[in-house]
């Protein structure tokens, strides 16, 4: 039950999102028992990001949320590969990203929870 949500200082096109969407569920598989048959993501382009005062550089903040918990060495491996999706795709330096992980005790999907 991951949740991929970005926040992005530029607009994307159709064909950047679903690049962008097809990578993030390759990616989350680098966490063990993860992957795109759970995922859902989400993309905020357009988004009013300033980052060191100033917003003239393309920017992103990825929020990942999973159910349960992960390895570090996981989202170690995971930051790494999202920092490679958004800068091939959207050409976003790696030092104008910023990613957090929220893991989740409690999850509803189809009216119940995990």
């Amino acid at each position: 039950m991951p949740f991929i949500n970005s926040k992005i200082s530029i607009t994307i096109s159709k064909e950047q999102e679903t690049k962008l969407k097809t990578e993030l569920g390759k990616a989350i598989e680098l966490i063990p028992g993860k992957s795109e048959n759970w995922l859902m993501t989400g993309f905020e382009d357009g988004y009013h990001l300033y980052f060191r005062g100033d917003n003239s550089l393309p920017t992103a903040f990825v929020e990942v949320m999973i159910f349960g918990k992960a390895n570090p060495d996981a989202f170690e491996k995971l930051t790494e590969k999202i920092t490679e999706i958004f800068g091939d795709v959207l050409d976003i330096k790696p030092d104008h990203i910023y990613i957090k992980y929220t893991p989740a005790d409690q999850w509803g999907w189809n009216g119940s929870n995990f």
